[in-house]
């Protein structure tokens, strides 16, 4: 995938360097950016909690270990800016609900390959998630740098934060003042700036990273020349946790290296967050397709509970003569109906609603299955839920989703935290427990695709390949644009291939994936989230660039699918000469 470039703000001219080295950090042997010393494989993760400033310093070339209680930041160690510039002016235009029009691409800057091809456009959200600097140049969205400063001042950050100018990538700034400039950034433009973050590592520079950190991490990627070592690079992380704690990260190579490098190192810090529960809220009428006659209180000698909010322990007796434990702490109501009779009513926070959801529909045997199963959950509810008081509103049913009647189990909880606010956007999201359909995932085969190694984005890409996976509260979505026809000529294509190719060594037919429109660069296969990307499909060039790209997916597990000569011959056959 095209890496994207990174510009300098101002008056000053851009420079594409970074954007070049994210692409070698990408694509160099380990050696090559860890350079062999044990300096150079430093990771460095810091954050600001409750006043307290914090380093933890590892080496990525060691095992994983306990990451203990980290040491005081010192005020020495700091850091180029890099793309995080890009986060301050973004949460910017969002606090201050300036108006932000789009990058129109009509090919007269180089670096417009980065953000779009000739002729389309980018937007404030996917800018910020692709790290296409042209769109936040001050002078094209015409901010006032008093203004800014004024803003910027009254908000107590930094002094280099006031100066709008002078956010420079290759600017160096302290690390304690970095997280204190993230500190600064107001409640609600941090918000709504982490929701759009969620995407860097779902579709955006930290792409294939959310198998590593979920949605906990909401943070821009950077990558820049590494001054310490001519040739390499530098890169990695800033921006806040699930709980809004800021949060930054820096090591040697490009960020979606360093990302997954210090995964296995922080994410014990990482799950440390405390996921907020009041960012949405469901209510759930219980039990909509079994009438109830009476509910008592278990622990009371069955007296009969009281209408009102529900505390302890009850037994539900329903007119078909079966009874049900349930539990609840004021998060169940009982009342009546119209008719007079009674009913349950729920109201959970999202996550609360999502594990209880897991626990009922499938379980937690497998964590990876569970995580797939709490973003299937939550992208139904989102989807097919009514609105009411600022509260989802759905029924309690087999026909819809069925919910727990009491708390949910920690390993519950934890699938509905680490994917908190995950969704797939773009296609209806429907499961069953072992029915598996077009746009409907079986549970029983999300476990065993779990049993097998599968992570959960893997597992929701072989249902959902078109799917976006970001969060609910995110503008972003939808960015598979489908190919006209190229995948029902790819469905009736693959099977007459799969016969075709059945002797080859290394071939394995792969998932029918989702065939997407290449927004920038050239076409290319996604493995990960089931996906090709090309252009168009209208002559044959076309067809042999899906057949090429599809080969990659079908020798993924083997050195072929690295052999390009062999691809693209291999394409060629099929298309040009049908054998």
């Amino acid at each position: 995938m095209c890496v994207l470039a990174i510009a300098l703000v101002g008056n000053a001219p851009r420079d594409a360097h970074a954007a070049v080295g994210e692409l070698a950090a990408r694509t160099l042997p380990a050696a090559s950016t860890l350079g062999g010393a044990r300096a150079s494989s430093a990771l460095r993760f810091a954050w600001l909690r409750d006043g307290d400033a914090r380093l933890w310093t590892f080496d990525a070339a060691a095992e994983p270990g306990a990451p203990g209680a980290g040491a005081p930041l010192p005020p020495t160690l700091d850091t180029q800016l890099g793309s995080v510039w890009k986060l301050f002016v973004y949460a910017y235009l969002v606090d201050r609900r300036i108006p932000a029009p789009d990058y129109q691409c009509d090919g007269g800057d180089r670096e417009e390959v980065y953000c779009c091809m000739t002729g389309g456009h980018i937007d404030r959200d996917r800018a910020l998630v692709q790290s296409c600097g042209l769109f936040f140049e001050p002078h094209r969205l015409q901010l006032d740098p008093a203004g800014w400063r004024q803003y910027w001042r009254a908000l107590k950050a930094p002094a280099w934060l006031q100066d709008l100018y002078a956010l420079r990538p290759e600017r160096r700034v302290r690390v304690d003042d970095l997280l204190k400039a993230l500190q600064a950034v107001p409640a609600r433009a941090r918000d709504d700036t982490a929701s759009t973050l969620v995407s860097v590592v779902t579709s955006g520079r930290g792409e294939g990273t959310v198998l590593l950190y979920g949605s906990l991490l909401r943070a821009k990627t950077w990558t820049m020349p590494d001054p310490s070592n001519p040739g390499g690079y530098a890169g990695g992380a800033a921006g806040w946790l699930a709980d809004g704690t800021p949060v930054w990260l820096g090591g040697r190579g490009g960020s979606v290296r360093v990302l997954a490098a210090a995964a296995p190192r922080i994410a014990p810090l990482v799950e440390q967050s405390a996921v907020p529960d009041d960012r949405a809220c469901v209510i759930v009428d219980f039990f909509s397709r079994y009438p109830i006659r009476n509910v008592i209180e278990t622990r009371a000698g069955g007296r009969p509970a009281q209408p009102g909010l529900l505390d302890g322990s009850f037994s539900v007796g329903f007119e078909n003569g079966n009874w049900l434990p349930i539990e609840s702490h004021g998060e169940l109501l009982l009342d009546r109906d119209e008719s007079g009779k009674p009913r349950i009513v729920g109201r959970f926070g999202m996550n609360d609603y999502v594990a209880r959801v897991v626990e009922r529909e499938g379980d937690t045997a497998q964590p990876q299955a569970a995580r797939a199963l709490a973003v299937a959950a939550r992208s139904y509810l989102v989807q097919n839920a009514g609105r009411e008081r600022g509260c989802y509103r759905i029924d309690d049913s087999s026909r819809t989703q069925r919910v727990l009647p009491r708390a949910p189990r920690a390993a519950s909880r934890n699938a509905a935290d680490f994917t908190d606010g995950l969704v797939l956007a773009g296609v209806p999201v429907q499961f069953h427990h072992d029915k598996a359909a077009t746009g409907q995932m079986s549970w029983l085969d999300a476990k065993a695709a779990a049993q097998r190694g599968l992570t959960f984005d893997a597992i929701l890409a072989r249902t959902w390949p078109q799917a976006t996976l970001t969060a609910f509260t995110s503008p972003l979505a939808g960015d598979c644009e489908p190919v006209a026809g190229a995948r029902d000529w790819l469905g009736r294509e693959a099977p007459v291939w799969a016969r075709r190719l059945a002797g080859e060594a290394g071939y394995e037919e792969p998932e029918l994936p989702a065939v997407c429109e290449v927004t920038t660069g050239r076409p290319y296969a996604d493995a990960g989230r089931n996906r090709v990307y090309i252009r168009r499909l209208r002559s044959d060039d076309d067809r042999i660039a899906l057949a090429h790209e599809y080969l990659h997916l079908a020798f993924a597990h083997h050195p072929r699918g690295q052999d390009e000569a062999f691809i693209e011959q291999t394409a060629r056959k099929l298309i040009l000469t049908g054998s």
